[in-house]
């Protein structure tokens, strides 16, 4: 049984994936922003120099921003939410963490809006 808490957190991971599937990735970074209070990063185009082989997005710590290597990865749900991750870790004050810490921050989103949907099936 999960308590109310629990389903409003897996209700709101869920709303962040679906959000950014209906191509609303601004709309999903601010609603992340929201939620763990800190300030909104930009989104954009581009890569940062040297950062480019294989890299879908990265998130720049100076600029506040997560740049995409491709227009593409704004709809991709573990992109957004891996660099949306750097970038709450960077405004926390503490190290900006791993990239497996990112992949498992990310993943949880996708889990609750699997479990959710395959619920609705």
């Amino acid at each position: 049984m999960t308590t109310s808490n629990e389903g409003a957190e897996e209700g709101f991971k869920t709303l962040i994936v679906a959000t950014i599937l209906d191509s609303r990735p601004e709309d999903a970074i601010r609603m992340l922003s929201e939620h763990y209070r800190v300030s909104t990063p930009k989104l954009s185009m581009g890569v940062l120099e040297g950062r480019t082989k294989g890299v879908a997005a990265v998130y720049s710590v100076g600029r506040r921003e997560i740049l995409a290597a491709k227009r593409e990865y704004f709809y991709d749900p573990f992109v957004m939410i891996h660099e949306f991750y750097h970038h709450l870790r960077s405004t926390s004050g503490r190290h900006k963490g791993t990239e497996r810490q990112a992949d498992e921050f990310a993943l949880g989103f996708i889990a609750a809006f699997e479990r959710t949907t395959s619920r609705l099936r």
